[in-house]
């Protein structure tokens, strides 16, 4: 297998090419989890890997609760779709405690002092009464608790942590943007499908759907990605190699395991001219790897902008420049900038492809778009 392999398969394993999934939900159920450190960006991760959504649509999933945005993993903000929410917490939450145990002890979070703060904030978003995170810390003062800086930060997230707060619906702020809130984990998330509170079978479809999603990939990117060790990574893959026969395939490359799903039908390297993709700096096609994300290929982003993050501009899945956008009477504009300067025949094959990307992300937003120089 040559790199252009690793790279095609990860672009189709990932939804960002055709078949695209159906909805943004689905897409979500493909990936698992998506980073969304990002709310307006991690939005367009999702958009661009299926058919026809907005984000508005995105949005109204979010307030409606299939879409769910939580602390959960390394940890760090990610959309988990809400079927998958529970058994995904279960399986990740004694990493997710682990890892935050010296904050913990720094903000004087010990087991009494987490249970009274999960019981001050479950009682005040109880029955549907979802809250911003001011709201919550105000809550925790009126308890005698601390309510601000890292107290609050790490009282919420062992909230989360422990199954008591999952978000709830957005409220729009007076400048446009939404605004987080908070709501009761019990009222929010389904019971999880039959057997997979187990941990074995839990930790066998985490492995079976990142594979199946990210690969070909390593063990080591695998375990990265979802915060487990490298041990219970290689427990859920020999579970799936050993109890499903076929889900995924194994190839060795530089001495190295790489397990993908096997290559569907019709994945074949296609012709034509480049495909540009805009990706923001936190999808899941850059954050799903760790010790094999150099077959994004390129440098580090040579353009950032103070105060931004730099998004990322792919070229048939290879890294090729930077973008961001801002907002001016009504229209979307986008300023891309390529990493190197090309022929200008060169330049010409690739301005189909971008154009296709604004367009595309100008109908995510729902207003028209337009790339500035």
């Amino acid at each position: 297998m040559d790199p252009g392999d690793v790279v095609r398969l990860r672009l189709h394993g990932q939804r960002l090419r055709e078949p695209f999934a159906a909805t943004a939900e689905g897409a979500l159920k493909n990936l698992l989890a998506v980073q969304s450190q990002e709310f307006a960006y991690a939005r367009w991760s999702l958009a661009q890997r299926s058919v026809g959504a907005s984000a508005a649509a995105i949005e109204q999933a979010v307030s409606d609760g299939t879409i769910l945005r939580t602390h959960i993993l390394r940890p760090t903000w990610h959309f988990v779709h809400r079927d998958d929410l529970r058994w995904l917490l279960a399986l990740s939450a004694p990493r997710l405690h682990q890892g935050n145990a010296g904050m913990y002890r720094k903000t004087g979070i010990d087991p009494a002092e987490g249970a009274k703060s999960n019981r001050v904030l479950a009682a005040v978003v109880a029955g549907g009464a979802h809250k911003t995170r001011e709201q919550l810390a105000e809550a925790l003062r009126n308890a005698g608790l601390a309510s601000g800086g890292l107290g609050l930060a790490y009282r919420v997230m062992f909230a989360e942590a422990s199954g008591v707060l999952v978000s709830g619906s957005p409220v729009r702020t007076a400048g446009g943007s939404l605004k987080q809130r908070y709501a009761l984990f019990e009222e929010r998330v389904p019971a999880a499908p039959a057997g997979l509170m187990d941990r074995p079978a839990a930790l066998a479809e985490l492995v079976r759907r990142y594979f199946a999603s990210r690969g070909p990939a390593t063990e080591k990117d695998c375990a990265d990605w979802s915060g487990l060790t490298l041990a219970d990574v290689r427990a859920g893959l020999r579970q799936v190699l050993d109890s499903t026969p076929g889900t995924l395939e194994t190839v060795r490359i530089d001495g190295v395991e790489f397990h993908f799903r096997p290559e569907p039908a019709g994945t074949a390297a296609a012709g034509g001219p480049p495909r540009i993709d805009l990706i923001q700096c936190y999808d899941e096609y850059v954050m799903g790897y760790s010790t094999s994300r150099h077959y994004l290929g390129g440098a580090a982003p040579f353009a950032p902008v103070a105060g931004e993050p730099a998004h990322l501009v792919l070229q048939d899945g290879r890294l090729a420049g930077v973008w961001r956008h801002r907002f001016t009477r009504g229209r979307c504009e986008l300023d891309i900038r390529l990493q190197a300067r090309t022929d200008p025949a060169a330049e010409a094959d690739l301005e189909p492809g971008i154009s296709r990307a604004v367009v595309s992300y100008g109908s995510f937003l729902g207003m028209p778009a337009d790339r500035i120089r």
